[in-house]
């Protein structure tokens, strides 16, 4: 595939982000993109059961990929039991592996309340297809560029988090707090609760269903990414190469709250 990528995170995330249904559109144009598209909503409803569903290597990878599972897509052991358990018992399998997209995965293809009609529900065509083009966008954007890539997952997951646990059970979500906050690479070994108190500190989770606030926050963090990573490329800390990151950041007018 032609990379429609420019050389730094900052230039790479605002040319995606300025248009992002265009974005999409452009990776749904993709050839492969398009077929295993066609065939995802052309045979989802011919699926009636779990073992149906593992069985066909297309449609469960699709599924998985959509989900952001597609590195567990091996376990088709694991995710029978994750499929089969549901959601509706607080215990069930899925409930207990503290990862929400495990539990949304089961909530879509509910196999264990709703059986044989589970793929009669508009809820696996369109939105299962919608959810598999962002993620291809997104890692289509980190094969060039991993700043973007989670600079765009950010974007996406970070409205839904709750709390700071929420923040540290996602270790792209931690990745790029601790990017815009200059928090410590090593503060990951640390005591989870002291963790915690670090980004309560630093971030006021409210602030992430914020529009505004939560744009901000990215295009911190792509600068900070790209002063990091892209130094000699970036379009921005090239115009302050004998100037202090600090220095740079607040004539950006960049700095977060500020």
């Amino acid at each position: 595939m032609v990379s429609t990528y420019a050389t730094s995170t900052f230039t790479s995330f605002n040319l995606i982000n300025r248009d992002i249904d265009k974005s999409i559109a452009r990776t749904q144009s993709d050839p492969v993109v398009a077929r295993e598209t066609e065939y995802y909503k052309e045979n989802i409803s011919s699926i009636k059961t779990v073992e149906d569903f593992v069985g066909n290597y297309r449609i469960f990878n699709y599924a998985m990929k959509a989900f952001g599972l597609e590195d567990m897509a091996y376990a088709k052991a694991y995710m029978r039991k994750v499929l089969e358990g549901g959601v509706e018992d607080k215990d069930s399998f899925a409930n207990r592996l503290n990862d929400d997209r495990f539990v949304n995965f089961a909530k879509t293809f509910n196999f264990a309340t709703s059986g044989e009609a589970t793929t009669s529900s508009t809820d696996v065509v369109q939105p299962v297809v919608d959810k598999y083009l962002r993620q291809t966008l997104e890692e289509n954007a980190g094969n060039e560029d991993q700043g973007v890539r989670l600079a765009l997952y950010f974007e996406r997951a970070a409205p839904d988090v709750k709390s700071a646990y929420g923040i540290l059970a996602d270790s792209a979500l931690t990745e790029v707090v601790k990017t815009v906050f200059n928090l410590p690479s090593e503060m990951s070994s640390a005591d989870i609760e002291l963790q915690r108190k670090m980004i309560d500190k630093v971030l006021d989770i409210e602030d992430l269903q914020d529009p505004e606030k939560l744009q901000k926050m990215i295009q911190r963090f792509t600068v900070m990414w790209d002063a990091t990573n892209n130094v000699s490329t970036s379009p921005v800390l090239s115009l302050f190469q004998d100037t202090s990151l600090d220095v740079s950041m607040s004539i950006l007018n960049l700095k977060y709250g500020g």
